[in-house]
């Protein structure tokens, strides 16, 4: 006959397999999902242009943010990182990303939003190189389910020109 520590060890290993096949299942599940996320971003104002005494630009804009990921949302995912970054190319490099505004969402509920902002962080080149650049706004987010590996994915919005003069 066996002991109480030998049924017991039987019982653990036996609910620890089940649990990380079921965990195994869920990720896969993920993969049946196909979201359609979307997206518009709308610059109202252009609050300042400025050269700082260091000789870098900075800009402050007032946004309007409106998004439906609801199809994000599956009854794996936990949270949703999302962020709005512009993105530009200068002399010196390729892509300059600088994030604006983020936001997690934690439920399905809360991701179909509009908002009206000022970005979030500070919009600062380093340099004097964005007096009437040419600028993407690309919304980005990452999915970070209960279990399973995190996925990424973006909207690119084109079509957004600084001003030639600082203000």
């Amino acid at each position: 006959m066996h002991s109480f520590g030998y049924r017991f060890n039987a019982l653990l290993t036996f609910a620890v397999t089940v649990l990380a096949l079921m965990c195994s299942i869920a990720s896969l599940s993920d993969n049946l999902n196909a979201p359609s996320p979307s997206a518009e971003i709308q610059i109202v104002n252009i609050n300042w242009f400025q050269k700082q005494r260091q000789g870098n630009d900075e800009i402050s804009l007032t946004m309007n943010i409106s998004a439906d990921l609801q199809s994000l949302f599956t009854w794996n995912t936990k949270q949703v990182f999302v962020f709005v970054a512009a993105e530009y190319e200068t002399t010196k490099n390729s892509l300059n990303q600088v994030s604006l505004w983020d936001a997690i969402i934690q439920a399905r509920e809360d991701a179909k939003f509009w908002i009206h902002t000022s970005n979030k962080y500070r919009f600062v080149d380093q340099g004097n190189n964005l007096r009437g650049k040419e600028f993407n706004l690309t919304l980005h987010w990452h999915v970070m389910p209960k279990t399973g590996k995190t996925s990424a994915d973006k909207i690119v919005m084109s079509g957004y020109r600084l001003p030639e003069e600082y203000r």
